[in-house]
């Protein structure tokens, strides 16, 4: 009985999913229709949206939730963006067109001008401006596959504190975020953004989680290259990220999901990273010190295995503190509001959503920040900072459009004036 229940939503889904995109092809063949005539461009126009579809169709229907996200699926939903949402747009500005021509007629219906048919033809002018809103996000999507997806940012911030030792004053710390080693398909980039890091000459290195999508062994042909990573003065450290945790695929038994979790742990030794699991370390310098905490994965809508109060535990609230915790949402949740007064938190997961507008000074939109509060860049209240890292690689869709895979480098200063 459930499994006929389950089939009967999975037809609904595909029966909904191939109307839709039906109804984007009539719009997008009509705007085409109406400025080319060509019917050799027509002939291939029809058999690569008929190929395209079948691809996209063949590789939804064969996924694999025990293995969950490859490279196929990657480039399945980067197929599937850049065909279809330029269509959406057609149909949207088509489809009001209709719903304007559709009035006229009535309104031609019930006057002198009956006479006239009714419904006037598609105006040139509107499917010249569809197919050029189209092009706009057609553009940027094949951009964002080919180009925008390795195109790493150094993004430079300088923080203020009252209460920093001086003994730190100008410590400088590197942050990655959110690898996701898996979708990774070009060595060289790989290695220039290593080689991007290590010029950094930075004092602390640091990594906020979610090293690969899901498969310990997808880090297996990037040991080499992040190992390359050059030592830090004060070290490098790291915490998990959700997906760390394997939960996005089925596992064939309880013991496998944990031998991956395990094996995924044991990556962040080999890359010469000292991973925190919900503890501190104390780092030191002319007799002062400052504490670097990091908490498993806390998200309000993911696991919530992060415990800060394990992991600050024995610190008190005048120690100056950078926590480390993978989703941004545990800031605004928890730690903003903590009595134990965490001054700095890093943390990514968001990825900026690799989609959106970023002009400083001027403009920074992403769909995300409708769901996450803090999303990316830098965040402030009462003296406790968050800085949200826009991530390091790519998942699901395999590229990036306004929101640039990121390297941060923080300096933390002594503000004198408080003194």
């Amino acid at each position: 009985m459930f499994t006929l229940q389950l089939n009967s939503i999975q037809m609904i889904r595909w029966v909904v999913f191939l109307v839709v995109v039906v109804l984007l092809e009539v719009y997008a063949f009509q705007a085409f229709r109406t400025l080319i005539k060509s019917r050799a461009f027509f002939a291939f126009y029809f058999i690569t949206s008929a190929l395209a579809l079948l691809f996209i169709v063949y590789q939804l229907f064969h996924f694999d939730r025990t293995v969950g996200q490859t490279p196929k699926t990657l480039a399945t939903f980067g197929l599937l963006l850049l065909l279809y949402v330029p269509k959406l747009l057609i149909t949207i500005i088509l489809f009001s067109e209709d719903v304007f021509r559709f009035f006229a007629g009535i309104i031609r219906l019930f006057s002198a001008e009956n006479s006239t048919p009714f419904l006037d033809d598609r105006r040139r002018f509107v499917s010249q401006l569809a197919l050029g809103v189209a092009a706009i996000p057609f553009a940027s999507f094949l951009y964002g596959m080919t180009k925008g997806k390795y195109n790493f940012k150094v993004i430079r911030q300088t923080l203020f504190f009252e209460d920093l030792p001086e003994a730190f004053d100008g410590l400088t710390i590197t942050q990655i975020s959110d690898i996701h080693s898996g979708s990774f398909d070009n060595p060289e980039k790989i290695a220039y953004a290593i080689d991007l890091i290590n010029q950094q000459n930075s004092d602390l290195f640091l990594f906020t989680g979610d090293i690969v999508n899901t498969h310990a062994t997808e880090m297996d042909p990037w040991i080499s290259t992040f190992q390359k990573i050059k030592p830090h003065k004060y070290g490098s450290f790291s915490v998990l990220g959700n997906h760390d945790y394997g939960a996005y695929v089925k596992w064939a038994s309880d013991a496998k999901r944990a031998a991956n979790f395990e094996a995924i742990k044991a990556i962040h030794s080999k890359i010469n990273l000292k991973l925190l699991l919900n503890e501190h370390v104390k780092i030191k310098n002319e007799g002062q010190e400052i504490v670097l905490i990091g908490v498993e994965n806390w998200g309000k809508n993911f696991a919530q295995v992060g415990d800060l109060n394990l992991a600050a535990s024995g610190l008190k609230p005048s120690d100056f503190k950078i926590l480390m915790s993978h989703d941004p949402s545990h800031w605004n949740e928890k730690v903003q509001h903590d009595a134990k007064h965490f001054h700095l938190t890093l943390s990514g997961h968001t990825h900026g959503l690799q989609f959106g507008i970023e002009i400083p000074g001027w403009i920074k939109w992403s769909p995300v920040q409708y769901v996450y509060k803090q999303w990316a860049g830098l965040y402030e209240n009462k003296k406790r900072y968050l800085y949200v890292n826009r991530g390091f690689g790519f998942h699901a869709y395999p590229g990036r459009v306004g929101i640039m895979p990121e390297i941060t480098v923080f300096e933390l200063k002594k503000d004198k004036k408080a003194t």
